[in-house]
């Protein structure tokens, strides 16, 4: 049964911007970028939004609906009541290029800092063995489609932008966990996850699981985890000791001068 929507959009650029009001029919079965593909067909065609598949595999229509970090194309309208305004805006986060676009080029800069898979180079290609447990832990990674949504929703640095060099973020922070536990890759990966990635500043609030349309477990299979690796490395004395007697160099043995 179709019915009249009232939708409250932000309109506005980097500069400054407003919600504007709106009035747009909504059919039955459709999700919010539906709604608004039709505010642009007839009341809107200058509105501004970032779109692609429309079936919850590109990660590209992530936006706020109602003060919720949601893809528009997963959203469904039923869920909401039909005399409910929506207040749709852009992801809180990030610098609004314009409307309901946001400039999402901080998590590129922050991907292209983790150092890449790292395999044993003596092993062979089709010679690696793994465990079902240690594929499937990489499949519910791999599930991520970059949407941001847990990027945008993480308060440490929604709410607080000086973070924002220090602390790569929950998609990256599991991208990091991912590879340090690949049984194939060989690199140590718990000191730069909390000297360059920041992952100290999470405080496992488990907001980026609930946000995320894939329902991966960022914060239990993660995040936790891959904080008790580094306070195994870091806290406990024996492993400290180990890595620093491991780490030595041969040029840094002491030379014994001499005798005269």
């Amino acid at each position: 049964m179709a019915y009249k929507a009232a939708l409250r959009v932000w309109r506005g650029d980097a500069g400054e911007g407003t919600l504007a009001d709106y009035q747009v029919e909504v059919n039955d079965g459709e999700v919010v970028l539906d709604v608004l593909h039709r505010l642009q067909a007839t009341q809107a065609s200058d509105l501004a939004i970032r779109w692609n598949c429309k079936a919850g595999k590109c990660g590209s229509c992530s936006m706020e609906i109602n003060g919720r970090p949601r893809l528009a194309c997963m959203t469904r309208m039923s869920v909401f009541a039909p005399d409910e305004v929506l207040t749709i805006t852009p992801m809180r986060t990030f610098p609004v290029i314009r409307d309901l676009v946001t400039d999402v080029s901080f998590n590129y800069a922050k991907a292209r800092e983790i150092p890449s898979f790292t395999p044993d180079p003596s092993v062979g290609l089709g010679e690696f063995r793994m465990q079902q447990v240690d594929v499937n832990r990489s499949q519910e990674f791999r599930k991520c489609i970059e949407c941001y949504l847990c990027q945008n929703t993480c308060h440490v640095i929604r709410d607080h932008q000086e973070n924002e060099r220090a602390f790569a973020g929950p998609r990256f922070l599991m991208r990091v966990a991912e590879l340090e536990m690949h049984p194939c890759d060989t690199a140590d990966r718990r000191e730069i996850a909390q000297d360059d990635f920041g992952l100290g500043y999470c405080n496992i609030t488990k907001c980026c699981t609930e946000v995320c349309p894939e329902h991966i477990k960022i914060t239990d299979n993660a995040l936790i985890p891959m904080k008790e690796r580094v306070a195994g490395r870091k806290y406990d004395p024996v492993v400290w000791l180990g890595s620093k007697i491991t780490r030595r160099k041969p040029t840094d043995t002491p030379k014994i001068p001499p005798r005269p």
